[in-house]
């Protein structure tokens, strides 16, 4: 009898410890909302493929500022993409592992999730296809995904991680790219002075105001819509980075009417983004109207804004301060932690 009841609880662990494994994985991993702001463009169709959720966006900040994304352990998405300056830097140009400098100018990280193209010169339009360059890319982490996902697999805060935003611990290519969207697909810059202005929260100075006649003026064609860029690839006859390797938004197309043609950045907490330029040609914003106002660079595709005004735009030393003051009011204190 006694050799029975031990067979039975035996037999009943064993069901217990099979039903154990097979059972399904229930976990709760809620989307998060993302606050869309008036007026701003539709969403880039990969955020609806790719919702943020709660874990994946913890998951995603995690994998943004990792360094062992880089081959030497040194270099995270953060070292270049710096919260304090719009998640841009101020190096002219980047730079990776072991002080490698890259072809490019940081572009800052805000509003992604209303982007139709990332990058310069446009040659990502999903942004979950993005993580990938620079972790293999030699001038900036020069690693491999395999060996990311090798050096993750041994970090159990990882596999945590990864079975709260998936329902598994499998860590792969596909999930880390998710989940670093998911996190930059958060980061919405809409809370600036000019937001307030236009929210009737507040008013410009009358210096400010005058900024923002003449930018409407000589300005906003470019930098248009809420964004504060068309996201055109347009050549504005800036100086011609001297790398070889770099033809703008030709090196995407192959089309001559493309060569040194760039994304027209987004505005939008400009003052905290300096050098400007593809490859931060420019240490300040009054350098950049200077330059503007002399005449820029002839060039067979030059933009028709300067190309029809004789390869400027004129102004005049008010109106350039009064630019600056109003692209000024576009800062969001509170997105950059300032």
């Amino acid at each position: 009898m006694k050799k029975g009841l031990i067979l039975l609880v035996v037999i009943l662990l064993l069901i217990s410890c099979n039903n154990d494994h097979y059972e399904p994985v229930s976990y709760s991993n809620p989307q998060v909302s993302l606050h869309i702001p008036s007026g701003f463009p539709e969403l880039n169709s990969s955020v609806n493929a790719n919702n943020p959720t709660q874990y994946g966006v913890e998951l995603g900040e995690k994998l943004f500022h990792e360094k062992r994304l880089s081959a030497d352990n040194t270099i995270s998405c953060s070292s270049c993409h710096i919260q304090g300056n719009a998640f841009a830097d101020n190096n002219a140009q980047s730079i990776g592992i072991q002080n490698r400098v890259g072809l490019r100018n940081v572009p800052a990280i805000q509003n992604m999730a209303f982007m139709k193209f990332y990058n310069w010169d446009g040659n990502i339009l999903q942004l979950e296809n993005q993580p990938l360059v620079p972790i293999i890319t030699h001038e900036e982490m020069g690693s491999s995904i395999l060996e990311v996902i090798g050096k993750l697999k041994a970090d159990l805060t990882y596999k945590d991680l990864f079975r709260e935003t998936f329902g598994d611990e499998n860590i792969t290519a596909e999930r880390i790219y998710k989940s670093i969207a998911q996190y930059e697909y958060t980061l919405i810059s809409a809370n600036s002075k000019y937001d307030k202005v236009k929210r009737k929260e507040g008013s410009f100075t009358d210096n400010e105001a005058q900024g923002y006649q003449t930018f409407q003026q000589k300005c906003a064609s470019c930098h248009s819509t809420a964004l504060f860029t068309d996201q055109s690839f347009r050549n504005i006859g800036f100086p011609v980075n001297p790398d070889t390797n770099e033809a703008g938004r030709g090196r995407v197309t192959g089309i001559p009417e493309d060569y040194m043609s760039f994304r027209v950045p987004s505005l939008r907490n400009v003052e905290y983004t300096a050098p400007y330029g593809s490859f931060g040609q420019f240490l300040t914003l009054r350098a950049v109207l200077d330059y503007f106002d002399k005449g820029v660079s002839d060039a067979d595709n030059l933009d028709p804004v300067f190309k029809n005004n004789g390869n400027r735009i004129p102004l005049t030393e008010q109106e350039k301060d009064n630019l600056i003051l109003f692209m000024k009011t576009l800062s969001d204190r509170e997105f950059v932690k300032k």
